[in-house]
């Protein structure tokens, strides 16, 4: 982000009190010496650049910081504006307690740095408040106000509500300030440098949708692929025509997904959705049971194999192949190459994965001989149960995509 603007940023000067006492000197020491985890010693060192040498003593100030804010934020009340652990310019790191007043509270606090700063935590969350309840009332004739205002939060370092505008938009914010009465002198703007995005990670199995009227349609995500720098998903191709946009989530909040970039039915049963730049793909397939299956490969098994089937209507299932190349004559079309199996399915469960128990992707849902009046097939005797999947490998040649592993 870039500062655009400021109302008005905050002045003070810093304290810097007493050096640590023997006792917080040893608390550090002894969680320093706590072993860390290599994951997280190496995501650490690689994301936020901290050192071998200096991790022990962030981590140690991160674990003591909860004891000495709560010590701070009692010692100095109503003047209390809020703290953080601040990294210094020689690489180490420090715990900062800001407040608005100077007396004598202050100076009790040993072992951090004390700043003197304008604006109380309490002015600042008032503030904040105001432009909340602000941004809650309606507006006549406009669907949703200050459209151009990402976002507004507490920022102690800065001692600001720290409102971020898209760019251009930097009026609405200034409008939105002055319409709700919080103090504009504790405000401070700046401009994203994108828009607020809601996030997904895909993974096999999980329920994506889209509009149908006043109702929506579902169905199951295959696998994760990519094409090149294009990230997508496989799914089952009766699910959805080109150019049809889907999204993640529930019904009250939705998260656009992406677009079926191919789809083919019938002939057969395929499609390529693309995914948005905000979400994440994941190899793996839920088990919908809080763990995940992950994607090895694509090894076609054989007739006779076990395998399982997810998707967002009746879950994870399991079975058997019972026979492949089979062609079905659906009431929208005859399909051929699909694969037939005694895993039960579901409305909703079409595109979702198949996979063995070694982890090698075996295909999408297509369907399955549904009893009349019933919603899935699951209470059919597994001896005579029908379900049908494309096959993979087609869809992956088809378009081009390569699956992704775990």
């Amino acid at each position: 982000m870039t500062v655009s603007q400021s109302v008005r940023r905050p002045v003070g000067r810093s304290l810097l009190l007493a050096l640590a006492s023997t006792a917080a000197f040893a608390s550090v020491q002894a969680v320093a010496a706590e072993p860390i985890d290599p994951r997280l010693q190496q995501a650490m060192q690689r994301d936020l650049g901290v050192s071998a040498e200096r991790l022990p003593q962030y981590l140690a100030t991160q674990r003591l910081s909860l004891q000495q804010g709560a010590a701070a934020q009692r010692a100095l009340g109503s003047t209390f504006a809020g703290s953080w652990i601040e990294r210094k310019a020689d690489g180490s790191f420090g715990f900062v307690v800001a407040t608005s007043g100077t007396g004598k509270a202050a100076r009790s606090l040993g072992g951090v740095e004390v700043r003197n700063v304008r604006h109380s935590l309490l002015q600042l969350e008032r503030s904040f408040a105001a432009l909340d309840a602000q941004s809650n009332a309606r507006v006549p004739g406009i669907s949703r106000p200050f459209a151009g205002v990402q976002s507004w939060r507490v920022d102690p370092v800065s001692n600001a509500v720290v409102v971020t505008v898209a760019p251009g938009a930097i009026g609405e914010g200034v409008e939105l300030v002055a319409l709700s009465g919080a103090d504009a002198g504790a405000v401070r703007f700046e401009t994203g440098e994108g828009s607020p995005q809601l996030t997904a990670e895909v993974v096999g199995g999980i329920e994506y949708s889209w509009p149908v009227g006043s109702q929506f349609g579902v169905c199951s995500v295959g696998f994760p692929a990519t094409k090149g720098s294009v990230r997508g998903f496989v799914t089952a191709g009766h699910c959805g025509t080109v150019g049809k946009n889907v999204n993640v989530g529930n019904r009250a909040s939705l998260i656009p997904l992406g677009t079926f970039a191919n789809s083919d039915f019938p002939g057969t049963d395929m499609a390529w959705v693309t995914i948005n730049a905000n979400h994440t793909l994941s190899g793996r397939v839920s088990n919908y049971s809080g763990g995940f299956v992950s994607v090895k490969g694509s090894v076609e098994a054989p007739i006779g194999a076990a395998l399982c089937r997810s998707g967002r209507t009746t879950f994870y299932k399991c079975g058997t192949i019972r026979s492949k190349n089979v062609t079905v004559n659906y009431r929208e079309g005859t399909v051929r190459g699909l694969t037939e199996s005694n895993v039960c399915t579901g409305g909703g469960d079409s595109g979702g994965s198949w996979i063995t128990a070694d982890g090698q992707a075996q295909g999408v849902t297509s369907g399955g001989q549904i009893p009349f009046g019933a919603a899935d097939n699951c209470s059919v005797a597994a001896s005579s149960r029908v379900t049908w999947f494309q096959p993979l490998k087609p869809i992956l040649s088809k378009y081009g995509v390569t699956l992704v592993t775990h």
